[in-house]
C-alpha cells in the first residue's frame, strides 16, 4: 500500500491536542489537518497557535488554513483519519458527512470508550455504519496521558490492527523521541481493554473518595486485570498475555496518575457529588461513565463475572451508596 502523507485529526481536547502535537513533532513529511467542532476554539488557534482550553502550553505548528470546523473538508483532503472525539459524540458527528467520503480511508480510533446508542467499540462501529474493511481499521492504546505527551515525557502507545500494514503506517506517523510504539494485532481486545480500564479507573476514583487506601487500591487493581481476562477471552478468545503494556499497563496509569480524568470523576462520586455536578465541573467526558452503562449491557450476553464494573453501574446508574458498594465490593475481592 502506496504511504500517504495527509492525516487528520478528529477533535478538539487534550488527547486530539496531544496527537496533534506527536504528528507535528514526527520527522516522516506529512501534512496535518484538525477539525473541531468549537467556533471559538479554532479561531483562537488560528491565530494564537494553542488551544486555550487544553494542554494550552503546547505549540500548535500547523497551517492555520488547515485548522477548520468544516469535518466533510478534512475528510475529503486526508487518506488517514484520527478519530478522537468522545465516543458519546462520534455517531453525532460522523453523521454531518456521507458515508462515502469515508470509503478507502484508513482510520486509527484514538477514543477509549464505546459508541452508547450502538453498544459498540467504534472498529464495529466503522465496519457496520460505513462498511469500512477491519484492515483499514488501527486503534490507539496506553499507557500514555495527554498531559505527559505535552511535557514531552517518555510514553508508550500501543497500535493495534488486523492488518500489520495499517499498524505500521500510524506507527510510523506518531514515533517521536518521547514516544515509542508497539504493534499489536489484537484490534479487540486493545479497544476493549482500554474501553474496561475507564470502567475500574472510576472504581479506583469511587473507593478514594469513600475512604479506602494504597492497600485496597492495590487489591482491587489487582482484581481489575483478572476481571478484564475474563471478558476480553469470553469476547476475543485469542492467546494475549494480560500483562502487556495495552492492557495491565493502560489500567495501572489510568487508576493511578493524577492526570486520569476517570479517576478524577470516581473521586468526585465517592465524595458524594451527583453525575452532573461532577461532569459540569470537570467540564471533561469521563468515558468510564458512558463505558459502564455500555459494558453492563454487552454483558447481558456474555456473563461474565464482573463485580467490579457490576459496583461502578450500581453506584452511576441505580444511585447505590458509593460507601455500601465498596462494601459489599471489598467482601467479594480476592
Amino acid at each position: 500500500m502506496e504511504r500517504k502523507n495527509k492525516v487528520a485529526v478528529i477533535g478538539g481536547g487534550s488527547w486530539a491536542t496531544a496527537i496533534i502535537k506527536m504528528l507535528s513533532d514526527n520527522d516522516q513529511e506529512k501534512d496535518i489537518f484538525w477539525w473541531m467542532r468549537n467556533k471559538d476554539a479554532a479561531a483562537y488557534i488560528q491565530e494564537y497557535h494553542h488551544n486555550p482550553n487544553y494542554l494550552s502550553a503546547v505549540e500548535i505548528k500547523i497551517p492555520s488554513d488547515q485548522i477548520t470546523t468544516k469535518l466533510s473538508t478534512v475528510v475529503e483532503s486526508c487518506d488517514l483519519l484520527v478519530l478522537s472525539v468522545p465516543a458519546a459524540f462520534l455517531q453525532k458527528a460522523l453523521s454531518t458527512i456521507p458515508a462515502t467520503l469515508l470509503q478507502n480511508k484508513y482510520i486509527i480510533s484514538a477514543i477509549k470508550g464505546i459508541i452508547p446508542e450502538e453498544n459498540q467499540i467504534v472498529g464495529d462501529y466503522l465496519q457496520t455504519a460505513f462498511g469500512i474493511p477491519l484492515s483499514q481499521i488501527a486503534v490507539i492504546s496506553g499507557p500514555c496521558h495527554a498531559e505527559e505527551v505535552s511535557l514531552e515525557k517518555l510514553s508508550y502507545l500501543t497500535i493495534a490492527s488486523a492488518s500489520p500494514e495499517t499498524a505500521s503506517i500510524f506507527s510510523s506517523l506518531l514515533t517521536t523521541r518521547y514516544i515509542k510504539t508497539i504493534l499489536s494485532d489484537d484490534i479487540y481486545g486493545t479497544e476493549y481493554g482500554a474501553v474496561l480500564k475507564n470502567i475500574y479507573a472510576v472504581a479506583s476514583g469511587i473507593c478514594h473518595g469513600v475512604g479506602y487506601g494504597d492497600n485496597f487500591q492495590a487489591v482491587l487493581i489487582s482484581n481489575a486485570i483478572r476481571e478484564m481476562a475474563r471478558f476480553l477471552a469470553k469476547v476475543h478468545p485469542i492467546h494475549r498475555d494480560i500483562n502487556e503494556s495495552a492492557y495491565l499497563g493502560d489500567l495501572l496509569v489510568t487508576a493511578y496518575s493524577q492526570f486520569s480524568r476517570n479517576r478524577t470523576f470516581g473521586n468526585m462520586i465517592g465524595k458524594g457529588y451527583t453525575v452532573k455536578s461532577a461532569q459540569l465541573e470537570m467540564n471533561m467526558v469521563a468515558e468510564g461513565y458512558y463505558a459502564s452503562k455500555c459494558i453492563h449491557q454487552i454483558n447481558k450476553t456474555y456473563q461474565v463475572d464482573m463485580p467490579i464494573c457490576r459496583a461502578v453501574y450500581a453506584i452511576l446508574y441505580e444511585k447505590h451508596s458509593p460507601h455500601i458498594e465498596m462494601k459489599l465490593l471489598s467482601d467479594q475481592l480476592t
